[in-house]
C-alpha cells in the first residue's frame, strides 16, 4: 500500500514528519511511502533519521509550500508544485492510495475537490473531526471544509459520519444527532428544521438533535453541522481547552502548598491532557473525495505524523470510500441531489 506524506505541512515540518514517519515505516512494514517536498531540505531530515535511501521510501520534489496565511484558492493557482498539490495530483492519478498532511487545511479541501473530485452521489465533502466527551470520543460532521451548507450537505454528512464512526469507534449502530440550539425537533434555523425530516427517513441510528453541551456529555457518536457552526464549535473548544490549562497554573502556583500538590498530582495531569488529544486519532479525514485524504492539525508532533499514516492506510483496508457509496445509494433520493419531497409523493396528513 502507498501513502503520499506531505513532508512541508504543519507548523514544524520537515523535521517532525520525517520523525513521525521514521516511526510509522518500523510499526507498519506493509506501508511504502511517497514523500513529497522540498529535496535538499527533506533529504537532510531523511539522513538525520537514517532513512537515505530507505527501500520503502520515494521522494517527489515539490518546491512550494502552502503557507497557513494564504489564501486556499491562491495557493492552488499559484503554487502547481506545492507538496499539497502534488499529493492531490498523485491521488487522483492513482499512483498513491492516500494521501496525509498536517499542513494548510483550506488548499488541501481546494486541491483535492478540484483535482481529485468527489465520490459518486456525494455533492460536497466534509470534515470529520473526533473530539473529546465524557464518555469517550464523538465525531464532528462538518469541522469546517464548507460554510454554507444545504440540507442535502447534512444528510450526506451524516452518512458519511456514520460508516467512518463504525470504523473509528467500532460501533455497528453508533448514534447521529444533529446539532441545534435544542433537543425539540422544532428547535433551530430553517436549515436544521428542514435537514431534520430527512434525517429521521435514514437507515441510521438517528436519535434527534443534540445541544453542544450535550454532545461533550457524550449524547451522540456523531454530530452533524454544516461547516460554520461546526468550525466555530471546535475552535470554541480548543480555546476553552487552552484557557482552561492557563488557569489551573494561575491558581496552582499562587503559593508553595499549591505547588507542591500540583507536582504531586503531575500524572493526573499528564493523563488528563492525553485524554483530550487528538494525537492517537493522527488527524481528519476528509470524507467524500475521491481517495483517502487525513489532514492533521497544524501543530502536529511525531505522534499525530505516524498515526495520520496508520489511518490512511486503515480507512483504504476498511472501504471506507466504497462503504460511503453504498450508504448514499441504500439512503435512497432522500440523500440524492433530487427535488424532495418527490413530486410523486403522497400529501401529509
Amino acid at each position: 500500500m502507498r501513502i503520499g506524506v506531505d513532508a512541508m505541512g504543519g507548523d514544524f515540518a520537515p523535521g517532525v514528519v520525517i520523525e513521525g514517519l521514521a516511526q510509522a515505516l518500523v510499526d507498519f512494514p506493509s506501508i511504502e511511502v511517497v514523500l513529497a517536498g522540498h529535496k535538499e531540505r527533506v533529504e537532510f531530515y531523511l539522513e538525520k533519521y537514517g532513512l537515505t535511501g530507505h527501500k520503502r521510501i520515494e521522494l517527489v520534489h515539490a518546491p512550494s509550500v502552502c503557507e497557513m496565511s494564504e489564501q486556499s484558492a491562491i495557493s492552488l493557482r499559484a503554487k502547481r508544485d506545492s507538496s499539497i498539490t502534488v499529493l492531490a495530483r498523485l491521488l487522483k492519478e492513482k499512483k498513491i492510495d492516500a494521501m496525509a498532511t498536517p499542513g494548510h487545511t483550506g488548499a488541501t479541501v481546494a486541491a483535492t475537490k478540484v483535482l481529485v473530485r468527489t465520490l459518486p452521489g456525494i455533492d460536497r465533502p466534509a470534515l470529520a473531526a473526533s473530539m473529546p466527551s465524557k464518555t469517550g470520543r464523538f465525531l464532528l460532521m462538518d469541522a469546517g471544509a464548507n460554510t454554507d451548507c444545504t440540507a442535502l450537505n447534512l444528510v450526506q454528512f451524516a452518512l458519511m459520519g456514520n460508516v467512518y464512526a463504525q470504523y473509528l469507534y467500532r460501533k455497528e449502530a453508533p448514534r447521529v444527532g444533529l446539532l441545534s440550539v435544542g433537543g425539540e425537533d422544532i428547535k433551530g434555523n430553517e436549515l436544521t428544521k428542514e435537514a431534520f425530516k430527512r434525517l429521521e427517513q435514514l437507515p441510521i441510528n438517528f436519535i434527534g438533535n443534540v445541544e453542544a453541551d450535550a454532545a461533550f456529555e457524550g449524547e451522540a457518536d456523531v454530530v452533524v453541522s454544516d461547516g460554520f457552526s461546526g468550525n466555530v464549535m471546535l475552535k470554541s473548544a480548543e480555546g476553552l481547552a487552552r484557557s482552561t490549562i492557563f488557569w489551573l497554573k494561575q491558581v496552582l502556583t499562587k503559593n508553595a502548598l499549591r505547588v507542591m500538590g500540583a507536582v504531586l498530582a503531575k500524572n493526573a495531569f499528564t493523563e488528563l491532557k492525553a485524554f483530550g488529544s487528538s494525537d492517537v486519532i493522527g488527524g481528519a479525514p476528509l470524507l467524500g473525495i475521491n481517495g483517502i485524504c487525513i489532514i492533521g492539525h497544524g501543530g502536529s508532533n511525531p505522534i499525530a505524523v505516524r498515526n495520520a499514516i496508520r489511518v490512511s492506510a486503515e480507512c483504504v483496508e476498511f472501504g471506507l470510500n466504497q462503504r460511503i457509496v453504498n450508504a448514499v445509494e441504500t439512503a435512497g433520493d432522500v440523500a440524492k441531489l433530487l427535488k424532495y419531497p418527490p413530486e410523486n409523493a403522497p400529501a401529509a396528513q
